[in-house]
């Protein structure tokens, strides 16, 4: 009987211990699936510029929830509660896009690159020159030709947040005609890489590249739509595609919901281009009236890689580049400035791209000061490195801006970049999605009081 009362004891005691622990488990349980609330952030900075409409702002306040801008003010109250970071006497603007960028590699030594390192050799520095230029200022690049499908894994990478860099949209393999810019040329025909490729000749050939670029991630589409500067081909502009052959690739892009980039520096290439409906052009240098009016008519962007041609220029010789690439480019560069001019002229939309990777990664910004050669002035660079180019991307909403809803992706510099636009060569604080990836702020980071 004693023991038929104490097992009746346990049974009890049992159940209103489950009755009282239950609703605490559960308390417990509802608060660990429950969203944590973004965690809040706020800026102040002597001074704010908006690129798409030039205005300054002093005293400038800007807060920020989890990774979006939630209001943009001049003075005004600091919330309580959320983390204070002091810009002191620094101006801010939006984080800059490079639309042109080539992360997966960096010119050292033409032959060593081509033969002595491979994919893998690339991949494992990748990294390191997506680091460098978030850090530059850069928190979006559009990146426009890779091997093996790199840039696909160092976007994904980045998103997953493995690796510290900018956002990535990535084209993957360009796609070029056989002997084409993209294709080896001047070596033996028994010279062969075993990578991928997209050389594609044809209709039906270059639809199917679009297609296998999607297929493993392409967020646009590459085309090599002329002969270039670095590679062997005799010509540095001559089309390599027919207008049956652009109009199949940008039609295939569209039926997939990506837009194409085109590669072009001659004039007959560029008309082809545009008349197929590329989204921008890609150097363009040699752009001729009646191309200016074609893409001013189908609202085609000109992406002009100013600092490119004076770099190879400058360092062609000490990369080990071939004499006849180093020629082709001193021959090109009788013509650009004063073409590029009459496509300013025009209205033509520009964007801001650099073909990063022919010259080191984090250095991007150098650019800004050799676009002022083309009458341009700071304002109107500023404004091709971030609405403009966040227009190409379709991301106008998103980036390039510092309105409520966008992105927090920021930089600040020392100096004001309206009136000497090489600050922007030096950002003391760098912010992509409300992190911070550099800082030189006037006061340490506090609660706000």
């Amino acid at each position: 009987m004693t023991r038929t009362r104490s097992a009746l004891s346990l049974i009890v005691a049992t159940f209103a211990f489950a009755a009282t622990i239950t609703p605490t488990i559960a308390r417990a349980q509802s608060e660990a699936a429950a969203p944590a609330a973004p965690r809040r952030t706020v800026l102040r900075a002597a001074h704010l510029v908006e690129p798409r409409t030039g205005k300054r702002i002093d005293n400038a306040v800007i807060v920020i929830d989890g990774d979006r801008i939630t209001s943009v003010t001049s003075g005004g109250a600091v919330p309580t509660g959320v983390t204070v970071i002091d810009l002191g006497n620094t101006t801010v603007l939006p984080g800059l896009i490079d639309v042109h960028t080539h992360l997966s590699g960096e010119s050292h030594d033409y032959y060593t690159d081509l033969f002595r390192r491979s994919p893998i050799d690339a991949a494992v520095r990748a990294h390191i020159y997506a680091k460098r230029t978030l850090a530059a200022g850069f928190t979006t690049v559009r990146d426009v030709g890779a091997p093996e499908l790199i840039d696909v894994a160092l976007r994904n990478a980045i998103n997953d947040g493995v690796v510290d860099g900018p956002r990535m949209l990535v084209a993957t393999l360009a796609i070029s005609a056989t002997g084409g810019h993209g294709d080896l040329n001047g070596f033996s025909p028994y010279i062969h890489f075993q990578q991928l490729s997209n050389i594609a000749d044809g209709v039906d050939e270059v639809r199917k590249a679009v297609r296998v670029n999607i297929k493993y991630g392409a967020d646009w589409i590459k085309v090599l739509a002329s002969a270039g500067v670095l590679s062997e081909e005799e010509s540095v502009g001559a089309p390599q595609y027919s207008q049956e052959e652009l109009n199949a690739i940008v039609a295939e892009a569209t039926t997939w919901g990506r837009k194409v980039a085109a590669h072009a520096h001659g004039a007959e290439a560029i008309k082809r281009a545009t008349r197929a409906g590329v989204a921008s052009i890609e150097h363009g240098g040699l752009v001729d009236e009646e191309g200016v009016r074609l893409m001013k008519e189908h609202g085609t962007y000109l992406v002009p890689d100013i600092y490119t041609d004076a770099y190879i220029l400058e360092h062609g010789k000490e990369i080990g580049l071939p004499d006849k690439m180093i020629e082709k480019e001193r021959q090109l560069r009788k013509a650009p400035n004063v073409n590029w001019r009459r496509a300013i002229a025009a209205g033509v939309k520009m964007a801001f791209g650099t073909d990063a990777g022919v010259y080191p990664h984090g250095t991007n910004a150098r650019q800004f000061k050799y676009l002022l050669e083309l009458g341009l002035t700071p304002l109107q660079t500023i404004q091709m490195a971030t609405s403009n180019a966040a227009d190409l991307l379709g991301w106008q909403d998103k980036a390039g801006t510092l309105v409520p809803g966008a992105w927090a992706d920021l930089i600040a510099v020392r100096g004001d970049p309206l009136s000497d636009v090489t600050v922007l060569e030096r950002p003391a604080f760098v912010m992509k999605g409300g992190t911070v990836y550099r800082s030189a702020a006037a006061a340490d980071s506090a609660p706000a009081h």
